[in-house]
């Protein structure tokens, strides 16, 4: 039924945006952190998305010729890794700290706060957009249960 695969579509979001919250709490947490167990300061993860289940035209043709269902093919998102931020740590000079260098330097995360709070607001918007096109096929599926009666 297409129903089922439009809320596993919207599923894929709210899955995909929830787990960049989480990178994003997660970097937000780890902004002052100097060691990590791989050595030297805590690096800054993004989530990179993808899109998953989409046939090309050509398959879905195919799909069709074979007399198979192609709306199962809608793509939704999933997450395809994630990944660290390679930019430079933040030099800060404080010789006091015990993670200074020998000139007194120590490196801090590459994680600046307002690129983690635009990260985190675009994501909650995201998921709350899911959230809204979820309560709309909630409400679409029970028009169509009340045809019935």
């Amino acid at each position: 039924m297409a129903f089922t695969n439009s809320i596993d579509l919207v599923a894929s979001g709210m899955t995909a945006q929830k787990l960049r919250l989480d990178v994003v709490s997660e970097n937000i947490t780890n902004r002052t952190t100097t060691r990590t167990e791989n050595g030297g300061a805590y690096r800054r993860k993004m989530v990179v998305f993808e899109q998953e289940g989409v046939m090309t035209p050509f398959q879905a043709a195919l799909a069709r010729a074979r007399g198979e269902d192609v709306t199962s093919q809608i793509g939704g998102v999933r997450v395809a890794e994630i990944v660290e931020d390679e930019s430079d740590f933040k030099l800060v000079y404080d010789p006091t700290h015990p993670d200074a260098n020998e000139d007194g330097y120590v490196e801090m995360p590459n994680v600046d706060l307002i690129k983690e709070m635009s990260d985190a607001m675009a994501a909650s918007q995201a998921y709350s957009a899911n959230v809204t096109a979820f309560n709309v096929l909630k409400q679409v599926m029970a028009k169509g249960l009340e045809i019935g009666k």
